[in-house]
């Protein structure tokens, strides 16, 4: 089997620095684990808090701690640095080839959705954002790896597109019509959800969104690991 991981991500309109965060850090005791926080509004504050989370977590990550304990230190770090005035939601997915599942931990009130084939299930469960109170605990979830699993998470950027034009949109019916018009790769999938989430924002996006998907299927490569990112830039340099 092989683990496929893909990202797709787009400021709030009008606004130079999004307030969502993403890394990946490999597992000491193998693995890997995609880490994406999401801070309170947009813009220069919210990216300060999205990276104080992220960078607490894999640290936490990289020296062997579990991912509860890692999203609860987190959220205590937040919650001291301020004062419990500014939220920030978490997830952590984590490919653990200790344990041999995947690992979802969730502080973020979006929901998850996990695919199989045709089956969709929806992970929903009321869950609390970091930094409300020294008491947060985070919802885990954990998934035997097999094939044919397709884990969608999100920033609720998503889930406000086209809000404001009394159009919002219902996720799991945009990833079932995917599903079943194609056997999309990850990266397929995250652009068509973001696409559709823009285009209900009419091209100006109401909030950041943020889009990670990872799926498992049959390995039919080599045995070498591959990470590919790409990075619009605007501006002029090296014109």
């Amino acid at each position: 089997m092989e683990v496929q991981i893909a990202v797709a991500k787009v400021n709030k309109y009008a606004v130079s620095e999004s307030g969502d965060t993403l890394e990946v850090v490999e597992r000491p005791n193998g693995g890997l684990s995609v880490v994406l926080a999401d801070g309170q509004s947009s813009g220069r504050g919210a990216k300060a808090v999205s990276i104080l989370v992220v960078r607490k977590v894999i640290g936490l990550l990289a020296e062997g701690v579990r991912d509860g304990a890692a999203a609860r230190a987190a959220s205590d770090a937040l919650y001291t640095d301020k004062q419990g005035k500014v939220i920030c939601s978490l997830n952590i997915a984590s490919i653990d080839l200790s344990s041999g599942t995947i690992v979802l931990t969730r502080n973020n009130p979006a929901p998850i959705f996990v695919c199989r084939g045709e089956q969709i299930d929806c992970i929903e469960e009321e869950s609390i954002p970091l930094g409300t109170s020294r008491n947060v605990r985070p919802l885990i979830t954990e998934i035997v790896i097999e094939p044919m699993i397709m884990i969608v998470i999100y920033t609720d950027g998503l889930i406000h597109a086209g809000k404001r034009r009394g159009t919002p949109m219902d996720v799991g019916t945009t990833i079932r019509a995917v599903l079943e018009d194609q056997n999309p790769s990850p990266q397929m999938l995250a652009d068509a959800l973001l696409a559709e989430a823009v285009n209900l924002d009419e091209n100006r996006p109401a909030d950041d969104i943020s889009v990670l998907v990872l799926k498992v299927s049959a390995r039919t490569g080599d045995n070498v690991r591959r990470m590919s990112v790409r990075l619009p830039i605007e501006g002029t340099w090296g014109r």
